[in-house]
């Protein structure tokens, strides 16, 4: 049997998606046009924080939080979106999940290249998430 790698489903995800560098991020926060959202697990936010003023939608849950049809819809969550832009640890899966949001309908989206370390890299101001 063989199968498509994870490494080809992220290539062929960023060819279909737009990607931001951390300093086209900063621009668009600066001006308030976007939301940044943090797809990665939990447990990685407790680790290592997340950045200010994200908001957190794991991705696991990501298209079902988004889907007004689905039951576990989060209207709280996606009230006064502005573009989403996605970031995870590294931004594999954040060009997974901004392929599936596309593919959903989605418009505006976007995901950060090399995700929470480019962010944090480029002096992004990391939060501590307490457990609850």
């Amino acid at each position: 049997m063989s199968i498509k790698s994870s490494q080809t489903l992220v290539e062929e995800a960023i060819k279909k998606i737009e990607t931001l560098n951390t300093s086209e991020v900063k621009e668009l926060i600066d001006k308030k046009e976007i939301t940044l959202i943090d797809v990665r697990d939990i447990r990685e936010i407790w680790k290592e924080g997340t950045i200010a003023d994200s908001k957190h939608i794991p991705r696991g849950m990501l298209e079902f939080w988004l889907d007004p049809e689905s039951s576990y819809y989060k209207a709280n969550k996606i009230k006064d979106l502005k573009k989403m832009v996605l970031f995870c640890a590294l931004g594999l899966r954040s060009a997974l999940a901004t392929k599936s949001l596309v593919e959903m309908g989605f418009k505006n989206v976007a995901h950060v290249d090399g995700g929470f370390d480019a962010l944090k890299k480029s002096g992004f101001q990391v939060i501590q998430k307490e457990k609850k």
